[in-house]
């Protein structure tokens, strides 16, 4: 198990394949999952992980297992990836935080540690999110860690809304 990142609640660590049934409480959860095309099976949620364990091997980074520091508890994913938004690729950070975990800052707290290792460790000058444009809490999420919208596009017939945090100029 490989530590990435630590909060005051949380650490974040990479995803392995005994991750997939505590993955799978968010993944193939129809609520957690209703702005997907549909909540994953079983098989598919294994395949996520594999995804995130080649992208630490190829990027050094991708979506992280959030961890409650208190009791070990497993309560979702978070991380950074390279998504193609409008056509560029650029890094992102999502998160997918377990139903009975959310409203609780969880997904708050970690995506705000990885915007800070996206521009401090990676060296990236700018961070974004998109989500499709119903997903509100995800949106909260993205302005409470002070990313500001920038766009709105179309993504496979769906209008997705982009978020982006700049660093400053130094």
């Amino acid at each position: 198990m490989k530590l990435i990142l630590e909060t005051r609640r949380l650490y974040l660590r990479q995803l392995t394949p005994e991750d997939t049934s505590n993955l799978s409480f968010v993944l193939s959860d129809q609520e957690s999952m209703k702005h997907y095309p549909h909540p994953f099976s079983n098989e598919e949620v294994k395949e996520w992980i594999e995804r995130n364990i080649k992208r630490y091997e190829n990027n050094g980074f991708g979506l992280w297992a959030v961890i409650r520091k208190a009791d070990n508890q497993f309560l979702g994913d978070c991380g950074i990836t390279l998504q193609n938004i409008d056509g560029d690729i650029l890094p992102e950070i999502g998160f997918h935080i377990i139903q009975k975990f959310c409203n609780c800052g969880y997904a708050s707290e970690a995506a705000e540690a990885c915007k800070k290792y996206a521009l401090e460790v990676l060296g990236y000058s700018s961070i974004y999110s998109y989500s499709e444009a119903g997903n509100h809490a995800s949106q909260r999420v993205s302005s409470k860690i002070g990313m500001t919208k920038v766009k709105t596009f179309r993504k496979d017939g769906i209008e997705e809304v982009v978020y982006e945090y700049r660093r400053e100029r130094e």
